[in-house]
């Protein structure tokens, strides 16, 4: 017997399926436009759990739990942020890891061996002209210094410090490829650290101002103005000045980091 020829009705419905394969890689198998916060890592971090006057206070965990959400809704990868509490146990359901420097040191470098885009780094803390407060140390510049130039290296680093007189973070570690934006001068304190806020001024206006920026610059103006106003109403003296460097070579990309809407 001779091979049995296809009818033109099972040819028509090869060719039909052939065709629902070929659009199916081309447009279902298609990946999804990245953003430009995809690959990078995120490491937020709230220092310490009293208020100004020793007292219990949640106004730096506030902040950190507030501003995850807000960078997911930029557009960070939620498995690439990492949270750090002073009082992790009060917060079931963020699940933060414990403040402290060394474990800080060890996971970040690990989420950021895994990221490999930039690095955002976010501390809400109190300050001093040396140092910043982490867990149950003051943890001096230096060794912050360091645990960004281990875990980020030469990568685009945004990096916000909130605490009083940090300002002094900026000579110690200034580099090209950051932009560091402080609560305020070496020589001055920021404002906002009592039991009875939800957040620090400076942290309650980086989260105002997020919604209205387009990218980190637009941050960084916003939240200046809307910590002169804060104070100016709340008449907080001498004024703070939140203090803003910007690198050589991320300045120019810095309005190509668009958030979210």
């Amino acid at each position: 017997m001779g091979d049995s020829l296809e009818s033109p009705s099972d040819m028509v419905k090869r060719t039909s399926w052939f065709l629902v394969l070929a659009f199916a890689a081309m447009f279902g198998a298609a990946p999804a436009s990245a953003g430009p916060f995809d690959s990078w890592a995120a490491l937020v971090v709230a220092g310490d759990a009293r208020a100004h006057s020793g007292a219990p206070s949640e106004v730096f965990d506030n902040a950190r739990r507030d501003l995850v959400t807000a960078l997911k809704q930029m557009g960070f990868a939620e498995n690439h942020i990492q949270q750090f509490s002073a009082r992790p146990e009060l917060d079931p359901t963020t699940k933060p890891l414990r403040s402290d420097a060394e474990q800080i040191y060890v996971n970040f470098k690990k989420l950021a061996q895994q990221a490999t885009g930039g690095c955002f780094i976010y501390f809400t803390s109190h300050g001093a002209p040396l140092g910043i407060v982490v867990g149950n140390a003051l943890v001096p510049i230096r060794t912050v210094a360091d645990i960004i130039d281990e875990t980020c290296s030469n990568r685009p680093t945004v990096i916000v410090i909130s605490a009083c007189f940090l300002g002094m973070f900026i000579p110690v570690m200034h580099a090209d490829n950051r932009m560091i934006f402080t609560a305020a001068r070496p020589d001055r304190t920021s404002f906002g650290c009592v039991e009875a806020n939800q957040y620090t001024f400076f942290d309650q206006c980086v989260l105002e101002s997020l919604p209205m920026s387009p990218d980190f610059s637009a941050l960084a103006a916003t939240t200046k103005n809307c910590v002169a106003a804060r104070e100016k109403a709340e008449g907080a003296e001498p004024p703070s000045e939140p203090q803003l460097y910007v690198g050589s070579a991320i300045a120019p990309l810095l309005e190509t980091y668009k958030f979210s809407p």
